[in-house]
């Protein structure tokens, strides 16, 4: 896990290199002028969906909103897809619901778009359109480089689709920029995290999927039962969880939701919650005793990339402190094939 972790960088670098598919992908998608986009993923994939929806709502103006797949591979019902893109993102590309899900999809009139590692994969056969993740292959059960290569790969469809200057810029910075993520230092919230129970992520917007990525990684590497949330949802209920026992971890990117998550960081920290911050400068929240990680300075689009690839780090580090290989979690394969 930590090796491919680090190595994620590499995996951008190469999806760089053959630029010219995803730039032909962004002219298809501006000759389909997609009146919707549906994505359809599991897990790690699924909080890439999660980015995917607020990256083309933010950027290209086009609502997203997630399939469910039981509606197709369960209950067997077709929709009305005419018009719509299909995003299935995937690692392995082999889980059977997904493909079903691509296979009705098609039948319903939208046009798939397949976003995988696996080129010679059913998914990558089946779809109208293909983005490889380019990550190589990945032996670690808990999936890392191909979660950060498949944002990097939205990040750069998105650039292409709506001819962005400013996001194709982010795109070609993305690989430095993961390189010095990997390298920062988050290892003061290990004395935090070491001994917790519970942990929420916290995130909003373009980062919430990187809050859902770091809490699934702390279930199932570390024993560390921890659940993700926006900062706006956390106040419906969850809020009232939060004590000294149970530790707060927020993500922050520089864009309009950034001051709610600095203000919350401070909340919690006032009340005596253990508060970790990254990605927001957060002095209220330092002087209540709040931990402020170190984050690299970048765009809206690229620091929920950023501080996943800092997060994989720590949670590498955790694992073992919490006396678990991260590399084998109890009761996971590497493949999970739902129906």
């Amino acid at each position: 896990m930590f090796r491919e972790a680090a190595s994620a960088s590499d995996a951008v670098r190469a999806q760089l290199r053959a630029r010219r598919a995803i730039t032909a992908i962004g002219a298809d998608l501006r000759r389909l002028a997609p009146r919707a986009v549906i994505t359809c993923a599991r897990g790690s994939s699924d909080h890439a969906a999660t980015y995917a929806k607020y990256l083309i709502e933010t950027r290209a103006g086009v609502l997203t909103a997630s399939a469910a797949p039981s509606v197709s591979s369960v209950y067997g019902v077709a929709q009305d897809l005419r018009g719509c893109l299909f995003l299935a993102i995937s690692q392995s590309g082999r889980s059977p619901d997904l493909l079903a899900c691509v296979s009705a999809a098609k039948r319903a009139g939208a046009t798939t778009l397949a976003v995988c590692n696996s080129p010679d994969s059913p998914l990558m056969a089946a779809a109208d359109l293909r983005i490889e993740l380019c990550a190589g292959a990945e032996t670690s059960v808990a999936a890392t480089k191909s979660y950060l290569a498949s944002l990097a790969a939205l990040l750069g469809m998105v650039a292409a689709w709506k001819e962005d200057a400013q996001l194709e810029e982010a795109v070609q910075a993305l690989p430095g920029l993961m390189d010095d993520s990997w390298a920062l230092d988050w290892s003061r919230a290990l004395s935090v995290l070491e001994p917790a129970e519970h942990l929420y992520v916290i995130g909003r917007g373009l980062g919430l999927g990187a809050a859902q990525e770091a809490a699934l990684k702390c279930k199932e590497t570390c024993g560390l039962h921890a659940e993700a949330f926006s900062s706006a949802e956390l106040r419906h209920g969850p809020f009232a969880l939060l004590d000294r026992e149970f530790p707060a971890l927020l993500f922050a990117q520089p864009d309009a939701t950034r001051a709610g998550v600095e203000a919350l960081a401070a909340e919690l920290a006032r009340r005596g919650v253990p508060v970790l911050v990254a990605g927001a400068d957060t002095p209220e929240a330092r002087a209540a005793g709040a931990i402020a990680l170190p984050s690299v300075d970048a765009g809206a689009e690229a620091v929920p990339i950023l501080l996943v690839q800092s997060a994989y780090r720590l949670i590498a580090a955790l694992a073992l402190r919490r006396g678990f290989d991260p590399d084998r979690p109890a009761h996971l394969r590497k493949v999970t094939e739902t129906v």
